[in-house]
This record gives C-alpha cells, structure tokens and sequence, in this order.
C-alpha cells in the first residue's frame, strides 16, 4: 500500500507543472543587496536629529539601548553605564562620537578599553572614548591587583584555576 502511495505522488509530480521560480532582479546579486541594505542601516544610525525634544528623547533612548544590548556581557555593563550616566548631558559632536564608539566591534573595542591592545589613532582623539577608556582604567587601578592583570599589551590569558599555580596546574590559564 505504501508503495503504491509512493508511485502515485510521483506521477502527480510528473504530471503537474513545476512552480516558477522566484523571481530576481536583474544584475542584482545577494551580496550587492546585502551591502546595499547594511550601508542603508548605518546611514540611518548615524543621523542625529536633535530638532526637537521627542527626537532627541528617542535618539538618546536609542543610544542607551544600543550601548546596553550589545551581546557582550562585559561591554553592556561599561557601556551601558557610561552612556546612561552621560549621555543626557551630550552635545551633538559628543553624541556623533559615541555613535563611532558603538559602531566598532566588540572584541576590539574591550582589547583597547582594556589596554591589552593599542586602539588605532583616530581612535585616540574620539572623547566619548578617551572618556570610557579612562573610566575602565581607573576601575581596574582601585579594584583588581596588579598581579592579576596583564602586562599592557599583552592579551590576558589566566584563568579560573589560576590557584593551582603551585601544586600541578598550569602556568597560565585553563589549559
């Protein structure tokens, strides 16, 4: 019986005209629509409409989201900190600074706040960064021993079990 369910689906697939296509458009390929649509969506972060008071509310509600929603734990707490306790007072440079702060990506961007990579000049002379990189170094100078930090520069690699030290464990990190 199932084989004789099986024929009769393949001959209705036979028989019956296969769907069209979807259609394209022409000269268009998938990554020129993908470039297309991500240079769309950062035209539309960067505008800065501070004309009057709902869309400075909206842009500053966008931002303090933006800062807070980033995927990295480490950066949601600094930045979303900073930009909350900040971003109120800001000026229109001010907030186009912390628009380039927020367009980087996270792993660099938490190296250079950090210090365990030099951030790149222009980089340097941003002051919404300038500002979070002083905040982050000052916290790690009152909290954290120097021992538990690395050399500036060099990426961070203890880990949890750095206890172990003396007995059997490893040297560095969780290997």
């Amino acid at each position: 019986m199932a084989a004789a369910l099986l024929r009769r689906a393949l001959l209705l697939r036979r028989v019956l005209p296969s769907p069209s296509p979807t259609p394209t458009l022409p000269g268009a390929s998938a990554g020129r629509l993908l470039s297309a649509f991500t240079a769309s969506q950062q035209n539309a972060t960067t505008t800065v409409d501070l004309s009057s008071d709902e869309s400075r509310r909206r842009l500053l509600n966008r931002l303090v989201y933006r800062s807070k929603q980033r995927g990295f734990l480490e950066l949601d707490l600094v930045l979303g900190t900073w930009v909350e306790q900040h971003v109120h007072s800001m000026d229109e440079p001010n907030i186009r600074a912390l628009l380039q702060v927020l367009d980087l990506e996270n792993p660099d961007l938490w190296k250079w706040l950090t210090g365990q990579e030099q951030p790149p000049e222009d980089l340097n002379s941003n002051p919404v960064f300038t500002a979070i990189k002083s905040k982050v170094t000052d916290n790690l100078t009152k909290h954290a021993s120097p021992e538990t930090r690395s050399t500036p520069g060099q990426p961070w690699v203890r880990g949890w079990d750095d206890i172990k030290k003396g007995k059997d464990g490893p040297k560095y990190g969780n290997q």
